[in-house]
């Protein structure tokens, strides 16, 4: 006779279900986030229907039952997700944490607050564990690296931005100068919108340059602008010259992700990672 498998005792069934809800890396996880945005798909979609009034009137009470079956496996996830991690808290109050607690609430607050359950499109934000999912080293990989980069070159970047603002102020002074409220540059605001809008490549064309030293600046700002794209360009690419891949594991005790491919621990809290395929009780 076969012998009878040993229980799991709760801190390996934890490590289990931590791996299968948050691994991203491993087959079962795979299979748990896809299925998990397909739900994901089918509410928004349900919700989009049920502001379509012809449809509504039709198929409210079936619109209805799906949104609640599906309001409750979330809920259910979320308190699987909670029960699994080692610090509750950090997870519910990571980024992800809030966006699964947001998509529950609004189907729960429509039964004290008539029409709180068209907040459901929120779930929307949700899709974004698609990048974790399809990772395969190409999209979530490539993800973190960009996040990466941009935290890494955030000064530059702001300081940038805070250049072109000011010369944005700057040529829309000298254009209020040139051109004047009789030419459509009304004020100097006015025409700091339309230095900025001019200078991004936007030229909505709702105030157009009359005289030669209008459109010479209007030229200049023009070129200025083109010239201004390869600046964040440049800055974002020296960053990711530096950046190394990252996997999808999430730390068990602070639910935070990001780390390297073969990291060890946690690079925030320094816990031990879990093994990225398949867990093994030892």
């Amino acid at each position: 006779m076969e012998e009878a498998q040993p229980a799991l005792n709760p801190v390996t069934r934890k490590k289990r279900l931590h791996q299968v809800i948050f691994e991203a890396d491993t087959t079962s996880g795979k299979i748990f986030d896809v299925g998990l945005l397909l739900v994901i798909l089918i509410s928004i979609l349900t919700v989009s229907l049920e502001s379509i009034e012809s449809v509504n009137e039709r198929h409210s009470e079936l619109l209805r039952g799906i949104e609640w079956t599906i309001t409750l496996l979330f809920t259910v996830e979320y308190l699987l997700r909670l029960y699994c991690t080692e610090d509750s808290r950090k997870y519910a109050l990571s980024f992800y944490g809030v966006i699964d607690l947001v998509a529950i609430v609004p189907t729960y607050l429509s039964l004290v607050v008539p029409g709180a359950q068209g907040l459901l499109v929120i779930r929307s934000l949700r899709l974004l564990r698609v990048f974790r999912v399809f990772k395969l080293n190409r999209y979530m990989g490539e993800a973190q690296t960009l996040g990466y980069a941009i935290r890494r070159s955030q000064r530059r970047i702001v300081i940038f931005l805070f250049s072109v603002t000011v010369l944005g102020f700057i040529s829309g002074a000298f254009m209020y100068l040139i051109e004047g409220p009789e030419r459509g540059f009304t004020s100097i605001p006015q025409s700091v919108y339309w230095a900025i809008t001019t200078i991004t490549g936007t030229g909505y064309g709702d105030a157009v340059p009359t005289t030669g030293m209008g459109k010479g600046l209007a030229v200049l700002i023009m070129v200025l602008g083109y010239s201004l794209i390869i600046v964040p360009t440049g800055i974002l690419s020296s960053e990711l010259v530096k950046s190394k891949e990252v996997s999808t594991r999430a730390c068990q005790t602070c639910s935070k992700e990001g780390h390297d491919v073969d990291a060890a621990h946690c690079k925030h809290c320094g816990a031990m990672l879990g093994v990225t395929e398949g867990f093994h009780q030892a």
